[in-house]
């Protein structure tokens, strides 16, 4: 299925991991025809990112970013305007957690970190470019959630509001800006076996061991598909709605 993605311009963030959903999202769109640029804080994986879209046939530039730092922010997004001319599609992928904690036994620095990688890099990656996009009446943002946004993260609270807040957000965005053009969703993976998970505790090993060996695991692929879609045309009465990505089996 063509998606009609063939020459639009992408920013993802967060897409230096060579194991994260960043870099599956952004190979993904330049294997659907757009050039990208990547951002992230990790440049040394930004750029083997990089050079692996190059290898599709696709421009890519190579951007270091902290998204919770408004002037890079918006730094990035003058130079991605000044190289590719236009922003099509905002992929708000970057975040992260702090080691998991009990929440009784935090302090403010710790909730601080999560909500500000998570949910204000979101919120300043997208400020920075809807006015572009609301100037040409057109425009795609997608962000990365997460399923403990919806469920909950024990020893991860902080972590678990702050992707809650990035699906509020995405679904008021969306009601503001849909009458210019430009159609604001998000994801919300379950678990994945990236190097983000790898960091839970030990009682988590076995769950991830248990959910990849039974191919249940949330991939880089599958959440570049489902980004790919939201960003095209072909999901253009999807609007302001979260989808959950499951390691659960469906019926057949």
């Amino acid at each position: 299925m063509d998606l009609g993605l063939n020459g639009k311009v992408a920013i993802v963030t967060g897409a230096g991991s060579q194991i994260g959903f960043g870099k599956g999202i952004a190979l993904k769109l330049a294997e659907e025809g757009c050039d990208i640029a990547v951002s992230d804080i990790n440049m040394e994986g930004v750029k083997q990112t990089v050079s692996e879209i190059e290898a599709l046939g696709r421009k890519a530039i190579a951007i270091k970013v902290d998204v919770t730092n408004k002037v890079e922010v918006n730094q990035m997004v003058e130079k991605v305007l000044s190289v590719f001319g236009k922003i099509d599609i905002l992929v708000n992928n970057a975040g992260g957690s702090t080691p998991p904690q009990f929440f009784a036994e935090t302090d403010m620095s710790k909730w601080e970190k999560d909500i500000y990688l998570n949910l204000i890099g979101t919120m300043n990656c997208t400020r920075a470019v809807i006015p572009h996009m609301i100037s040409r009446k057109r425009g795609d943002i997608v962000s990365i959630a997460s399923d403990g946004g919806i469920d909950g993260v024990p020893t991860g609270t902080s972590y678990g509001a702050a992707k809650a807040g990035v699906i509020n957000f995405t679904v008021s965005l969306a009601q503001e800006v849909a009458n210019s053009g430009i159609k604001v969703n998000c994801i919300a993976p379950a678990f994945g076996a990236t190097a983000f998970y790898m960091q839970f505790p030990p009682q988590f090993e076995k769950i991830r061991q248990d959910l990849t060996s039974a191919n249940r695991s949330v991939t880089p692929e599958d959440v570049g598909k489902t980004v790919a879609y939201l960003a095209s045309d072909a999901s253009i009465r999807i609007v302001g709605q979260c989808l959950r990505l499951s390691n659960k089996m469906s019926a057949r």
